[in-house]
């Protein structure tokens, strides 16, 4: 029996294929690339917005084209979209053979089992469930780094979000059983560890009546054979300085600040029901660069959130014109039913948010040409991970700045004796707007 499996949106996501993948693998079941190939097809979907949707859809009825074509006997869809319009996939797509939301994960074998004797299943009703360390899991990632899911779901209750509905509440992992998993990763060759959770600054805060990152990063730094610890995903509300110090002291834990913000505006702010107002935020990003030398400040944005004036635009263009993170990712709003802010009045018109949206990233796009070309002539320590596909004397990696997937690479020119999972030393020569041009310090 072989199944294909097809991963869409987060790495929190992603986790949760690779959880599946486990399973399956422990129960027999042989994974194969190829979807022409499989007698069961998965696709985890993701739900977080309306583009990320309508992927979702596409992916699911292009699969469904191998019930035809392949060998196809059994169609899932798994994951947030499962979760949050069950129903309305059943009877829409009758091509599925079942539907299951997010926690439905440990249940996988007994959905691909009913669905070969022929049943339509739909399992997406509350599920508070979280694996641990002992929960069979097939990674994904290449083998010289992995993301550890800290914790699920989310109490932030943000007007645009359709997350809490979809994840349930903030749940955190017992602290012992992430560190289990952390050293078995580290066993199995694993050099960076990924933190990630809807909020990881909060980690702990459910289970142990405070925020407990730091203690949890520390404890992650005894592990001799991890070199990194990153950390994705934290809010500004518990970015306190115990954290901080632990981003400036530990060698181990890299000096990268992943902090969604949203809007710079404290009008628009409180419309998001965000905790946070500019100058709380602009008082933690000059803490976090007086405490933490180097340290590279990412940050996401929506513009056109309804009721945004230009004048609210305009504060936070101004905003990320004087901050000058080193990484933004930019977002036009997107109206998710059952959200606060799908009622509000005051819509900006798809023209107006398009045109915010490529003037913030034409503004973002300057600032990081700068910020890189800054760097020309320094070194740094980056991860090898790959070859240029054209040419095989160029290899390719990643520094502590950039984060897989969301950011820019590192091609450091004749170099043709790194091999994937190095650290190497590099000196970086050209600045460009995401990617920088480097050589080998031998």
């Amino acid at each position: 029996m072989k199944a294909g499996f097809i991963s869409l949106g987060c790495a929190k996501n992603l986790v949760d294929t690779e959880v599946m993948l486990g399973i399956m693998r422990e129960h027999g079941i042989e994974i194969t690339n190829e979807p022409a190939e499989a007698d069961i097809l998965i696709v985890n979907t993701c739900a977080f917005i309306q583009s990320a949707k309508e992927e979702s859809i596409t992916t699911v009825l292009g699969m469904a084209d191998y019930k035809e074509t392949g060998r196809c006997r059994s169609l899932i869809v798994a994951g947030c979209l499962g979760q949050r319009y069950g129903q309305q996939l059943l009877d829409e797509i009758p091509e599925a053979n079942a539907i299951i939301g997010t926690g439905a994960w440990s249940r996988i074998m007994e959905v691909i089992q009913e669905t070969l004797k022929g049943r339509r299943l739909l399992i997406a009703g509350k599920d508070e469930t979280i694996y641990d360390a002992k929960t069979p899991r097939v990674r994904t990632t290449p083998n010289y780094t992995a993301y550890v899911k800290i914790a699920e779901g989310c109490d932030h209750r943000c007007a645009f979000c359709a997350i809490p509905l979809i994840r349930g509440s903030f749940r955190s992992r017992d602290m012992e059983d992430i560190i289990a998993e952390a050293q078995e990763l580290a066993e199995n060759g694993v050099r960076e560890l990924i933190l990630i959770a809807q909020d990881s600054a909060n980690y702990g805060l459910d289970r142990y009546k405070k925020p407990m990152l730091p203690a949890l990063l520390r404890e992650l730094a005894k592990i001799e054979k991890i070199a990194w610890v990153r950390v994705l995903y934290s809010y500004p509300k518990y970015f306190t300085d115990e954290l901080i110090e632990v981003f400036a002291t530990e060698p181990k834990v890299v000096k990268y600040v992943d902090l969604p913000l949203q809007h710079a505006h404290n009008a628009v702010l409180r419309s998001m029901n965000r905790p946070d107002t500019r100058e709380g935020v602009d008082k933690l990003i000059k803490k976090l660069r007086d405490r933490i030398p180097g340290v590279a400040i990412r940050s996401t944005f929506i513009v056109g959130f309804p009721g945004e004036t230009d004048t609210h635009y305009q504060a936070l263009r101004s905003f990320v014109e004087e901050q000058r993170f080193d990484k933004v990712g930019i977002f036009t709003y997107s109206e998710e039913e059952g959200t606060p802010a799908a009622n509000m009045a005051h819509k900006v018109s798809e023209e107006v948010m398009q045109e915010r949206y490529h003037d913030l990233m034409s503004l973002q796009s300057k600032i990081s040409e700068e910020i890189n070309i800054s760097f020309e002539n320094q070194e740094m320590d980056v991860l090898i991970e790959g070859r240029d596909s054209e040419q095989q004397a160029i290899a390719v990696g990643r520094s502590y700045r950039e984060a897989p997937e969301v950011d820019g690479q590192i091609y450091i020119e004749d170099d043709t004796v790194s091999r994937v999972g190095d650290i190497v030393r590099v000196r970086l020569l050209q600045g460009f707007t995401y990617d920088i041009v480097g050589e080998r310090v031998h």
